[in-house]
């Protein structure tokens, strides 16, 4: 039973961890298709102070979203650990007591 949890452990940091690369390709791709429509501002020399200043704003906030998203996955692979070790822990005391009974008997 114990390599059963060994391997959804192992599962979940996999999981976890394609999640996170994933978050990470997807912001990388949407911060690029965001940017463009105040490059072009910038290179028709339309609004270029304001333009650099919005384009900066959308930049942060996108990473904020994305930030979060890595966040909660960090939370969630940690929630799921710690659920991990406490099923290993009832596993190991429920084991004692079973001794313990057989060797009142």
């Amino acid at each position: 039973m114990k390599k059963t949890a060994e391997r959804a452990e192992l599962l979940k940091d996999m999981i976890q961890e394609a999640i996170d690369d994933g978050a990470t390709t997807v912001e990388e791709v949407h911060q690029h298709i965001a940017s463009l429509p105040f490059d072009a501002l910038e290179k028709l020399g339309l609004f270029e102070e304001r333009a650099s200043n919005l384009k900066e704003k959308q930049r942060k906030t996108i990473g904020l979203v994305y930030d979060t998203i890595r966040k909660v996955n960090q939370e969630v692979g940690s929630l799921i650990s710690e659920q991990f070790a406490a099923l290993e822990d009832a596993r190991t005391a429920s084991r004692n007591m079973d001794d313990k009974d057989e060797q009142d008997d």
